[in-house]
């Protein structure tokens, strides 16, 4: 049985699209997360049921639509609407390990860098060296180099992330 601390919250079902059971949903990670989960997680009449995604099509950058093995009309997909959409946490981990797993999952994280608190909201992708753009709470915004050696922590199901980076940095 699934519980609530092995699951960690992505996004919700909106709509149903069509008669042959597709559905849209609105994320909060990359699809490509979506894409290469084992399954996704529901709340289902007071239990999490897990589901296995047949196919996926981006509708726009943060919607995709979906097919759910099993789910194969309207009707079927009718249950879904509205609902909070889960990954297990093992798998959201193992994905986010996976270098192609987009950076991008972090934007609007918390996040705590030598003890300063702040928010991800921006990240610099364009060049070799990945950098979280940050906006600090005393509104400061700092380019911090994306570097296992500087991250302490992360809580995924929490969206925060705990860094130590060479004080210089934060003086740029």
């Amino acid at each position: 049985m699934i519980t609530r601390n092995e699951i960690t919250h992505i996004g919700r079902f909106n709509k149903t699209h069509g008669i042959a059971g597709e559905i849209s949903a609105t994320l909060e990670v990359p699809v490509t997360v979506l894409q290469e989960s084992k399954c996704i997680v529901c709340d289902v009449d007071g239990i999490y049921v897990p589901f296995f995604i047949g196919n996926t099509r981006d509708k726009t950058a943060s919607t995709v639509l979906l097919t759910i093995d099993g789910v194969n009309n309207e009707n079927d997909a009718s249950i879904l609407v509205n609902k909070d959409i889960f990954l297990l946490k093992n798998d959201v981990s193992q994905l986010m390990q996976d270098e192609e797993t987009p950076v991008d999952y972090f934007m609007n994280f918390n996040i705590k860098v030598n003890g300063k608190n702040g928010e991800i909201i921006n990240i610099d992708d364009s060049t070799a060296n990945v950098l979280f753009e940050v906006r600090f709470d005393d509104n400061s915004v700092k380019l911090l180099p994306v570097a296992d050696e500087f991250i302490i922590s992360m809580n995924l199901d929490e969206r925060f992330v705990e860094m130590e980076v060479p004080p210089e940095l934060l003086e740029l």
